[in-house]
């Protein structure tokens, strides 16, 4: 005798089948997916757009004249500026991404501020543990770190002398 667990889709066919539950989306996926890409767009552009903007500002400033140290001050502070606001940003993004994952908040002092019988960083990160933002965050410095490694190694090739002797 043939039962309705044995008899196949044959049999499952006459039966009405109960109505599958629609399957939920965690709806902090997308935000933290947005946070993360966000991460490594200004991880990326803290080493490559702040200094081709500041040099853009400095480059306006100068207009079609010589080169003088106000613009090269100029330079200096909105690179100064947009690193810093960069780096603001990505302390805000860390912020929200703890809240959307239930991170518990955890003491971001300095090594030299902190006591010297206080807690070593070493148990806070094992207790905390480390986000995909600031995963995100190292893996950028490497990125950036080898490729100036390979820059320099590569393509900048021999420094020219500027000091000259007598014979200039």
């Amino acid at each position: 005798m043939i039962t309705g667990t044995d008899a196949g889709p044959a049999a499952d066919a006459g039966r009405a089948t109960p109505p599958r539950a629609p399957e939920r989306r965690d709806p902090g996926a997308l935000r933290r997916a947005g946070l993360a890409g966000t991460t490594a767009f200004l991880t990326a552009n803290i080493w490559t757009g702040c200094p081709l903007l500041a040099l853009w500002i400095g480059a306006q400033v100068v207009g079609e004249h010589a080169l003088s140290m106000g613009a090269v001050c100029v330079v200096v502070v909105a690179l100064a500026v947009l690193v810093f606001g960069s780096t603001m940003a990505l302390t805000w993004l860390n912020n929200v991404y703890d809240e959307i994952v239930g991170r518990p908040r955890a003491e971001r002092r300095s090594t030299w501020l902190r006591s010297m019988r206080g807690e070593s960083e070493g148990h806070v990160s094992q207790r905390v543990g480390v986000t995909l933002l600031e995963r995100i965050v190292v893996i950028n410095v490497y990125v950036a770190v080898i490729a100036f490694v390979v820059w320099y190694v590569t393509i900048a090739g021999r420094p020219t002398p500027i000091l000259c002797g007598i014979s200039c």
